[in-house]
Order: C-alpha cells, then sequence, then structure tokens
C-alpha cells in the first residue's frame, strides 16, 4: 500500500527525512509499529501535513494490493481523499490483506535467502522484520544464508555494523549518544536496532563456506548465532519443506519462509490496530 503523506515529506526531506524518520520508528520499536496507522513517525507526517502543507490541494490515490490464492497480485481496494482518514481506512484493509496471521506463536522459523538477490545482513535481515511479530518469545529464527558475505552494501555501512553490532536499542542509544558517526547516519543506527531481536528470540545466521563469505567470527561479533549451513540445511532441507508449517521425522515444528520480502508475518497477539 502506499505510505500516504510519507511519500511527500521523505521526498521532499531526502536523505536527512528518511534517516531521522527510520530513527524515530526504529527507537520506538517495530513491533508497536507495524500494522497500525497512528505512530510516532506518522504523526510527525501529520504535523507536517496540518501545519505546512494546508494549501497544497493533495489529493490521495490509495490501493491496497495482495497475492491472492492463485499466487497472483489482485488489487483488494482503492480509497480516495485528502486527509488522514483515507490512509486508516486504507491501512485496516492492508492489515487483513498484507499480514500473513500464523495460528500461534512460532517456536522455529526458518528462512531461505536466494543468493542471486541476499547478499548482505543489510538485505538478508528481511528475514528479522517480516518474521519477528510472529515468532514466540525464547523462539529461534535460522536464516540459511548461502552468499552472505558482507554486512553492509557499502563499505562505510559495512564498517559501522562492524564496529557497533546488532545488540538492540539501548547500546545502539548509548553509541548514538557517543559517537558523532552514527549520529551522523541515524538510518544505519536504525539499521542496528531493527537487525536486533531485543533478546526476546535468537537469531542463528548459516553464511556459506567459500572464502567470500562472512566467517563464524564475523557472524558473531555483530551479535548473532552462527550455524553451519551444511548440517543446518541437512536438517532443514529446503527442498523437501513447504511453506508454512512441518513437521520434521524427528517430531520437531518448523515454520519455513522461502521469500521474506513478499510477507509480513504475526501473530495477532501481538497487536491490536
Amino acid at each position: 500500500m502506499a505510505n500516504y503523506n510519507k511519500n511527500v515529506f521523505v521526498g521532499t526531506g531526502g536523505f536527512e527525512a528518511i534517516n531521522k524518520s527510520h530513527y524515530v520508528g526504529a527507537v520506538y520499536g517495530m513491533e508497536r509499529m507495524m500494522g497500525r496507522a497512528d505512530t510516532p513517525v506518522r504523526r510527525l507526517f501529520n504535523y507536517a501535513s496540518d501545519n505546512f502543507a494546508k494549501q497544497l490541494p493533495i489529493v490521495y490515490v490509495l490501493t491496497v494490493v495482495g497475492v491472492n490464492k492463485e499466487g497472483k497480485q489482485q488489487t483488494y481496494g482503492l480509497f480516495v481523499g485528502d486527509d488522514f482518514a483515507v490512509f486508516d481506512v486504507a491501512a485496516k484493509l492492508s492489515l487483513e490483506v498484507n499480514f500473513q496471521m500464523v495460528e500461534k506463536p512460532l517456536k522455529k522459523v526458518v528462512v531461505w535467502l536466494d543468493p542471486t538477490e541476499f547478499k548482505s545482513t543489510w538485505l538478508g535481515n528481511k528475514s528479522i522484520y517480516r518474521t519477528r511479530m510472529a515468532i514466540a518469545d525464547g523462539g529461534e529464527l535460522v536464516v540459511l544464508a548461502p552468499a552472505l558475505k558482507e554486512f553492509g552494501e557499502d563499505k562505510e555501512i559495512d564498517r559501522l555494523i562492524r564496529k557497533y553490532g546488532y545488540f538492540g536499542t539501548p547500546e545502539t542509544l548509548k553509541a548514538v549518544e557517543d559517537n558523532e558517526e552514527l549520529r551522523n547516519n541515524l538510518g544505519a543506527a536504525a539499521h542496528l536496532i531493527h537487525g536486533s531481536s531485543e533478546g526476546r528470540f535468537s537469531i542463528t545466521y548459516c553464511p556459506g563456506k567459500g572464502a567470500e563469505n562472512l566467517t563464524r567470527e564475523e557472524i558473531e561479533s555483530v551479535g548473532f548465532r552462527w550455524g553451519d549451513i551444511d548440517e543446518t540445511m541437512q536438517k532443514y532441507n529446503f527442498q523437501h519443506l513447504k511453506e508454512g508449517f512441518n513437521i520434521l521425522p524427528d517430531g520437531e515444528e518448523v515454520y519455513y519462509i522461502s521469500s521474506p520480502a513478499l510477507g509480513l508475518w504475526a501473530h495477532r497477539d501481538r497487536f491490536e490496530y
């Protein structure tokens, strides 16, 4: 679904607006924001609309698009208006269309990262962002990442991730307070927060074993667990798993996701709209 006035003010605000809005959202918490229309970030954009854009005749045309039972994209709603009400109504439909609600919190989630698409944790952490609201307290996320070779998509972001790691909100806030380089790159700081489970569940990354891949030491240095990809894929052979719940021969129940970028998973008890 299109993002209402965020598209206007991030578009005109540029780099600073992108980084600061992402940081505000990260500090507030993704699990408190996803699936909700009324958030601190949204209130900032609404304030800008009310105080700086009232004179502009902006009309929003919002669509809610999802994947139907045949696996094809389908438009489920079209909403037109000039105030927050149009976004609020569209967001309620989007919650039903775009979130995959699981029956119970998931104890173990196994995610496959396509090697042609995911070569960094900057992108690969979609496996965390998009499943965290479905994972049970004390659960585990296992990320099969055969092409993982770096943390950031550019050298500076990679350096910052290596230096500060994914150690949760309090530690990242302290790092931002103490280090000008993070204060000047709040988008990176937001990413560090987004990539942490805040200690609620464990995250095990399983990179490939080539010379180009991230090593066990590198994975563990930023706060993730490391898993042997050969052993893990022998146990969780993605070619034999179906999307969603699977019962393994030893009785273990796992939830398998082959394309984390294409969905959002949640247990309804995680939030009230």
